[in-house]
């Protein structure tokens, strides 16, 4: 069977992904910046419940992970440490903040943060898989192989499914949000919403997943710039609508890290890994 094409095989992609790193990276350090200056945990890691001990502490613990691994991605030499770091960040943060959460209680709150939690997550083990040196693949082999980077898409493409069903569960708020030149707001909101499960069920089954990879990250990206921009420009935005703005934002970085991971692998055809 043929393998999953690895993160290092190709120059021109290698070329690439610098571009989308470094931009992951600069979010990561905006949004850490951000999360300081306010006080409370970086767009990506929030909900916390109030009632979570040392909240505040655990709120500035994210915001200087976020900064000090965006920094550190940006460097040669630090890069393959802070990709780890952040990794196991975020795997914890999912597998003790977001999974038992949504067990107790499975409610909108709880699946939308954990599906946000999972995009995270796979995201920076791709990332890490890219990044990694020579002693990560001695001491981590399995997360940095094939099946592991199987894995990362995987956890990535689950976490887009609940993006994309909260189109058609809350049209009532998705369907304004569709700007008026584009006509047909309920069948746009259907559509994204469409697009964001078939890019999620491509990625899990890895059947057209580096195509479902890039347009979706081409989605996420328009509705970044022809959702959230001319109501910045309108100058009426909510604070809940300023947050949205800005994870989507992170959504780009992350999507465009995942679908810069599959390098040379074939587009038009079902992939599949060893």
């Amino acid at each position: 069977m043929q393998a999953v094409k690895r993160p290092d095989q190709n120059s021109t992609g290698s070329t690439k992904r610098l571009v989308s790193h470094a931009m992951f990276a600069l979010v990561l350090i905006g949004l850490g910046i951000l999360g300081l200056v306010i006080g409370e945990f970086a767009p990506g890691l929030e909900p916390v419940p109030e009632s979570m001990p040392a909240r505040h502490a655990l709120a500035y613990l994210g915001d200087v992970v976020y900064l000090a691994c965006g920094v550190g991605i940006m460097w040669r030499r630090t890069a393959a440490l802070a990709a780890r770091v952040l990794f196991v960040f975020l795997l914890i943060w999912l597998l003790l903040l977001r999974v038992p959460w949504m067990v107790v209680s499975f409610q909108i709150g709880t699946w939308w943060s954990a599906s946000s939690a999972a995009v995270m997550v796979g995201t920076a083990w791709v990332l890490y898989t890219s990044l990694a040196n020579d002693s990560d693949k001695r001491h981590f082999p399995f997360v940095i192989s094939d099946k592991g980077i199987r894995i990362a898409r995987i956890l990535f493409g689950l976490g887009l499914i609940p993006l994309g069903l909260a189109h058609f569960l809350y049209l009532d708020a998705t369907a304004p949000l569709v700007p008026g030149w584009l006509l047909f707001p309920v069948f746009w909101a259907y559509f994204t919403g469409a697009a964001f499960i078939a890019a999620g069920l491509a990625m899990i089954f890895n059947v057209f997943a580096r195509l479902a990879s890039a347009l979706i990250t081409l989605q996420i990206a328009c509705l970044t710039l022809f959702v959230w921009v001319p109501r910045i420009i309108a100058g009426n935005m909510t604070p809940f609508q300023w947050n949205e703005f800005v994870v989507s934002i992170l959504l780009t970085a992350a999507a465009w890290v995942v679908a810069d991971s599959y390098g040379g692998t074939p587009v038009s055809a079902a992939e599949k890994s060893s």
